[in-house]
C-alpha cells in the first residue's frame, strides 16, 4: 500500500515573497515621492521621513509588546528584523503622499502640522493593521484608514491644501497663479463648474494644488508601468477602475469629454487605483471577484464625486474594503487543482 504524505500549505512555492513585492511597490512610488518634492519642496521629505518612522516604530512597538520581549530581548528583537517585510514602510509612504504640504487657513499659508503624519501613520499601524493579526490579515487599506482618520479629525485643514509649484506650467493657465494657490483645488473646481487648468497641467502636476503624490499623473504612471513589467498587479484591473469612473462621468456630464478628462486627471483616482486598490490582502480572491471590485470602486468614485462635491477616493476604497468579505461569499475562489468535466461525460 502506497504512503502519502500530506505536508502544511502552502503546496506551491516561489520566489515572490512579501518582501519582494514591497520593494517593488517603493521602487514604484520613487517616481511620485520625487515629484511631491519637486513641486511642493523639500517639507515634503520631512512629511516623508515622519510618516514611515510612525508606521515602523508602531509596528516594532506592537511586537515588542506582543512577543514580550523584555523576557529574552535579543532572540525577540532578531526574531522581529529579520522577518520584517517592509509594509510599514510602504504604508507610511503611501499615507504622506496622500496628504497635503501647504494649507491654506482664513487666507493664510501654513505648512502641514508635523504631528497629523504621525497619528495617521499609528492609527494606519495599529488600529487597522496589528490588531487584526499583522501583515496579511488587515480588513481595510491601513494607508488608506489613516488619511480618513485625518480627514475626519482635521477636516479643516485637510480640505485646505495649496499647490507650491516650482516649476513654470508648459502650457498657459487660464487663470492666475494667485488665484489657484489661493483658491479650490482642480477637483473641487471642477465638480463646482469651473475648470481652472489645462489636461497637460493636470497630467505634469504643473500649477496643482492637492495631495502632494497624487497630482504629478506622470509619475504615476510610471510607477503603474513598472509594477505591470515586474507583474507585482495585474496590468487591467487599475484601467477596469478608471475607465468605469470616466464612463460613468462622462454619462453625468452629458457626454463632454474634456470634462470627463480633467475628472480623470484629478484628484485622487490614479493613484488610488495603481498604488492603494491592488492591494492584494484586501482584494478579492477571483478574477472574476477583482473586475467587479475595480469596476464598482471606479462607478463609486464617480458617483461619490458628483454627489458630495469633494475628493472620496479614500472613501470609496473603505467602503470596497469592507464589501470584499461578501464579493468572496458570492463568487468563491476556484478549487486549487479543480478541472471542470467536460459536458455529457458519464459519471
Amino acid at each position: 500500500m502506497d504512503k502519502h504524505i500530506i505536508s502544511t500549505s502552502p503546496h506551491i512555492r516561489s520566489k515572490l515573497t512579501s518582501r519582494r513585492i514591497m520593494l517593488d511597490v517603493l521602487i514604484a512610488l520613487l517616481p511620485c515621492c520625487i515629484a511631491a518634492i519637486v513641486f511642493f519642496g523639500w517639507y515634503s521629505l520631512a512629511i516623508m521621513a515622519l510618516s514611515v518612522a510612525s508606521c515602523v516604530i508602531s509596528e516594532i512597538a506592537y511586537k515588542i509588546i506582543e512577543k514580550k520581549a523584555w523576557e529574552d530581548w535579543s532572540a525577540v528583537m532578531n526574531h522581529i528584523f529579520s522577518r520584517f517585510d517592509f509594509s510599514s514602510v510602504v504604508t507610511g509612504i503611501i499615507l504622506s503622499l496622500i496628504l497635503p504640504t501647504r494649507v491654506n487657513i482664513n487666507g493664510e499659508l501654513a505648512l502641514l502640522p508635523w504631528y497629523m503624519p504621525l497619528l495617521g501613520g499609528m492609527f494606519a499601524i495599529l488600529l487597522c493593521k496589528m490588531l487584526f493579526g499583522g501583515t496579511g490579515r488587515n480588513l481595510v487599506n491601513p494607508a488608506c484608514a489613516g488619511r480618513v482618520f485625518l480627514f475626519i479629525s482635521y477636516m479643516s485643514i485637510m480640505t485646505a491644501c495649496v499647490g507650491n509649484c516650482v516649476i513654470s506650467p508648459l502650457v498657459e493657465l487660464s487663470v492666475a497663479e494667485g488665484e489657484i494657490l489661493s483658491g479650490a483645488t482642480p477637483l473641487t473646481a471642477l465638480l463646482e463648474g469651473n475648470k481652472t487648468l489645462s489636461p497637460l497641467d493636470l497630467f505634469l502636476g504643473t500649477g496643482v494644488d492637492g495631495a502632494m503624490g497624487e497630482t504629478c499623473k506622470l509619475a504615476i504612471l510610471i510607477g503603474y508601468l513598472y509594477l505591470c513589467v515586474r507583474r507585482t498587479i495585474k496590468w487591467y484591473y487599475p484601467l477596469m477602475a478608471i475607465g468605469a469612473s470616466a464612463t460613468l462621468c462622462l454619462f453625468m456630464e452629458g457626454f463632454d469629454f474634456s470634462i470627463t478628462l480633467s475628472s480623470v486627471l484629478s484628484g485622487g483616482l490614479l493613484f488610488g487605483s495603481v498604488f492603494m486598490a491592488t492591494d492584494y490582502v484586501t482584494n478579492p480572491k477571483s478574477t472574476l471577484g477583482n473586475v467587479i471590485f475595480f469596476v464598482s470602486f471606479g462607478l463609486l468614485n464617480a458617483g461619490l464625486r458628483k454627489a458630495t462635491g469633494i475628493e472620496v477616493t479614500s472613501f470609496c476604497l473603505l467602503i470596497m474594503n469592507c464589501i470584499t468579505p461578501l464579493i468572496d461569499l458570492v463568487v468563491p475562489r476556484r478549487p486549487f487543482g479543480f478541472v471542470r468535466p467536460a459536458k455529457g461525460a458519464k459519471a
